[in-house]
Formats: structure tokens, C-alpha cells, sequence
């Protein structure tokens, strides 16, 4: 992979480039080196003020949500063709950004950004409303109106996906928005800044402020010109947002964390089984809020599953994420690989057998662990109950489909989870009862812009993808007209 310069990124607000109030800056750091790659600019409440300003001044001036539905679907499918045509940047950006595997960043990351805003923009120009049948002597009809200026909080683990699925519906149904992208991971943010300007996207419609959470990100949250807030993050985060958006009534759509199950019953094809495991637990090195942490696994296979296990797991190439053939490349950050270390220490002293990994890897100062394999603990465990969010998989045996779907539902998440099976009606049977906002069958993370996804108890509510999106980003309208 050429290397590529960075530019320092500043703020886009109103069309324009521009350094934080006071000047205030923060490091990007290389995860694969530990390096740092360059810095940001680090915004203040002055400077979420301007953006939200800019926001507003172009949502009440109707530059954007004047425009017909056409018109935006148009510009909207340009900005998906601008990321295709720009692939390379922008996987070489979020790989050296985030750790991603550069093969990854290519066949997902940027894949599904296009794919986000393509779908978004056909979107764009089916959105309607419906006559209704009334006794009254009258004609009553429902249009959808945007909501106004969208606060778009996005995590560190995906920032062009997340990204590109809150401001593509947010956009298509007309709304403006400012953009906060985590502080570890902001440049994908800024780069597609400036191609959603080159699309079309009139100046103030997106604007992105980067920094601190605790500063830039409650800025936004709190301030009264925000009209909805779409977050992604940890449940923890999730529930001060969802206090402080309740504050002002503000609507708030949110995938929180999750911890999810994915179950292989006696009649599985375990050796279709073994790749969607490895892929659920190791996919984006395990920073993944609809990955698959916890394996269970009916008995009579349980012994022999393990053993696969244990010898597949090590072969997993893990290592600098430019090499095309990387699959784990390092955590995000160092804090990220400290809490995994933490939870696999924690494991040990739980009574867990460690069946392969357990340790850090001393790859280049980056920050690696190994993907770590994890039988013998006990369901109340922390490790099993808590989300690592890292590249670890508990694995737990159970006897019947009862107690499956039992301790599948037994943590406090419900993002996802999956089933592998050939028997098509276990397969329904067991779908419906798991709490889940998605469940897959016979592989692992099959996601696609159509389909929504989102959570349920402690991961959340609302949902991202597919038209179901666009309910979060509109408001329903009723007209009745007399006929007297």
C-alpha cells in the first residue's frame, strides 16, 4: 500500500475549512505503530455553536430540504460514486486511521459506504405520505416532513460505515447535520466532508466538528438548536444521551452495545459452522457491536468443536493492516487493548481454561492481542455477561434448545444473533425467540443497506438501513381539508 499525505485536519462548518476557536489541537494516533499520523483540530462549545448555527441557517433557508426528493436522490447517488471513484484514499485513510486490514477496508468498509448512500438516495425520491378514509366531509392525507438540524454522534470502530448511515437517510429525507466523529478516529469524517461538497451538497447542509466527547460531543448534545440526535456508542454512553436528548424532547435513535450469541446446534455443518464462528469474533478485531463473543454449543459437538477451534483460531493471520493478507489487524487504541487484557485476566481467575491466545502481541509498538479462545466458565461470569469488545470468544455447552435460547437471552444486550443449523425449521423456530434487533442463519455479519438493523433492551432503539431508517429522520404531518 503507497502511502498517502494527510493533510491537518480543521473543522468544515458552512462550507468552509477553518481552525478550532482557540486554536486547540489533538493528536490522530497510527494503532498498527503507536505513532501519531497527524493531529486535529479539537472543537469547543464555540465552535459546535457555529456549526449548529450554519446548520440551521441552511435548513430554514431551504437550501437542501427545498430541493425535491429527485434532486437530492441525484446528488446523493454522486457522493456514492465520488467514494468508488476515491477507494483507494479512503480504505488507505480508515486502515491507517483505525487498524482496519486494508483488504478489509476495501471489501467492507468502503463497499458499504457506497452502498449507504446509493440506497439512501433512491430513498430520496419515494418518500409520501397517504390519503385516509374519514366519515368527515373532509380530505385527509399524511405528508412526511424532515425533522431539521441532526446531531450525528459516530464510534470509532466504523467511521465511514456508521457514518454514512446516519447523514445518508438524514440527507435524504431532506434534514441538515453536524457530524461528530470519535476523537480516535476522525479522518474519514473530514475527507468525506469535502466530497459531499464536491457532489453538490450545498455549503452548511453537513458539517463536521472533531474532539472530545465530553466537550464537542456534549456541546451538540445539549444544544437547543439540535432538532434529533443519532448515536452510536456504549450503552454506558448511550443512556447520558438518551437523558440529556429527553431533557428537550429531542428524538434520539441509538445502537448501543452488544454481546451476542451465536448458537451451533448437533446438526450444524461445522465446518460452514468454524468459518462464521471465527469470522463473528475476529471480524474487525472483535470491535464490532454485532459480532459474536459468546459461543454455545450443543454437547455432543461441544469437545469437538473446541479442538477446531484450537487448531483454526492461531492460523488466523494477525498483523500490520497494509499487508493485503492481514485479517486481526491491532485494537483502535491502547485503552481498548488494556480492557481486553483486563477481561482475559479476569477470565483466568474465574476458573475459564484458556484454549488458544491470551496474550498481547509485540508487533511495531502497535496494538495487537491475540485471538483468544475461552471454555469453562460459568454463565454468570463477567466475561460472559459484559461486552469485551475485543477479540475473545467464551464458549459454553448447553443441552437442549431451551436452554439455547435461554442463556442467548440471558445478558442485558440484544443487538444480534445467530444460528447455525441445517434444520430450516429450527432454524424459524429459534429466530423468533431470541432478542435480537437481527439474527442470522448459517454465517455471521451478512449485512446490507436494505436490511435494518438495531437493538433491543440494553443495545438500543430505532434502526439504521433500509426504509425503516427514514422513520427516524421524519416527522408525520397531517392535512384535513374541509369539503363543506
Amino acid at each position: 500500500m503507497s502511502p498517502i499525505e494527510i493533510e491537518p485536519g480543521r473543522l468544515f462548518v458552512g462550507g468552509q475549512w477553518r481552525e478550532a476557536a482557540d486554536g486547540a489541537r489533538t493528536e490522530v494516533v497510527d494503532p498498527s505503530r503507536g505513532a501519531v499520523l497527524t493531529t486535529v483540530a479539537e472543537a469547543g462549545a464555540a465552535d459546535v455553536d457555529a456549526a449548529v448555527r450554519s446548520a440551521r441557517e441552511a435548513f430554514d433557508g431551504g437550501t437542501w430540504s427545498g430541493l425535491s426528493g429527485r434532486e437530492r436522490g441525484r446528488i446523493l447517488h454522486r457522493v456514492a460514486e465520488l467514494i468508488r471513484e476515491n477507494a483507494d484514499e479512503l480504505a488507505q485513510l480508515e486502515s491507517l486511521d483505525v487498524g482496519k486490514p486494508i483488504s478489509l477496508c476495501h471489501a467492507v468498509d468502503v463497499t458499504n459506504a457506497a452502498n449507504d448512500y446509493e440506497h439512501f438516495a433512491a430513498l430520496a425520491h419515494s418518500l409520501d405520505g397517504s390519503v385516509r378514509n374519514t366519515p368527515m366531509n373532509a380530505l385527509a392525507y399524511t405528508k412526511r416532513e424532515p425533522l431539521g438540524v441532526v446531531a450525528a454522534i459516530t464510534p470509532f470502530n466504523f467511521p465511514l460505515i456508521l457514518a454514512g448511515s446516519k447523514i445518508g437517510p438524514a440527507l435524504a429525507a431532506g434534514n441538515t447535520v453536524v457530524h461528530k466523529p470519535a476523537d480516535e478516529t476522525p479522518l474519514s469524517a473530514l475527507y468525506m466532508a469535502g466530497l459531499l461538497q464536491r457532489a453538490g451538497v450545498p455549503d452548511g447542509v453537513v458539517n463536521v466538528v472533531t474532539g472530545a466527547g465530553p466537550v464537542a460531543g456534549e456541546a451538540l448534545l445539549r444544544h437547543r438548536g439540535v432538532d434529533k440526535v443519532a448515536f452510536t456508542g456504549s450503552t454506558a454512553i448511550g443512556r447520558h444521551v438518551a437523558a440529556t436528548a429527553g431533557e428537550a424532547l429531542k428524538p434520539v435513535t441509538m445502537e448501543l452495545g452488544g454481546n451476542a450469541a451465536n448458537i451451533v446446534f448437533e446438526d450444524a455443518d461445522l465446518e460452514k459452522a468454524v468459518g462464521a464462528i471465527i469470522k463473528a469474533f475476529v471480524f474487525n478485531t472483535g470491535q464490532f457491536c454485532m459480532g459474536g463473543p459468546r459461543l454455545l454449543v450443543a454437547r455432543s459437538v461441544h469437545s469437538t468443536l473446541l479442538g477446531i477451534l484450537a487448531d483454526a483460531v492461531p492460523g488466523v493471520p494477525v498483523g500490520d493492516p497494509r499487508d493485503p493478507g492481514t485479517v486481526v489487524g491491532p485494537m483502535a487504541g491502547e485503552k481498548h487493548l488494556k480492557k481486553v487484557e483486563e477481561y482475559v485476566d479476569l477470565a483466568r481467575k474465574e476458573g475459564g481454561r484458556i484454549v488458544c491466545g491470551g496474550e498481547r502481541l509485540d508487533l511495531d509498538g502497535g496494538f495487537y492481542y491475540q485471538p483468544t479462545v475461552i471454555a469453562d466458565l460459568s454463565n454468570d461470569s463477567r466475561v460472559v455477561q459484559e461486552e469485551i469488545f475485543g477479540p475473545v470468544l467464551t464458549v459454553q455447552p448447553f443441552d437442549d434448545e431451551d436452554e439455547a435460547v435461554a442463556l442467548a437471552n440471558s445478558t442485558p444486550y440484544g443487538l444480534a444473533s445467530g444460528v447455525q443449523t441445517t434444520n430450516l425449521a429450527r432454524a424459524h423456530r429459534v429466530a423468533d425467540r431470541l432478542q435480537a434487533g437481527i439474527v442470522w442463519v448459517n454465517d455471521w455479519a451478512m449485512l446490507d443497506p436494505a436490511v435494518p438493523f438495531g437493538g433491543v433492551k440494553d443495545s438500543g432503539y430505532g434502526r439504521e438501513y433500509g426504509p425503516e431508517a427514514l422513520d427516524a429522520y421524519t416527522r408525520v404531518k397531517s392535512v384535513v381539508v374541509s369539503l363543506d
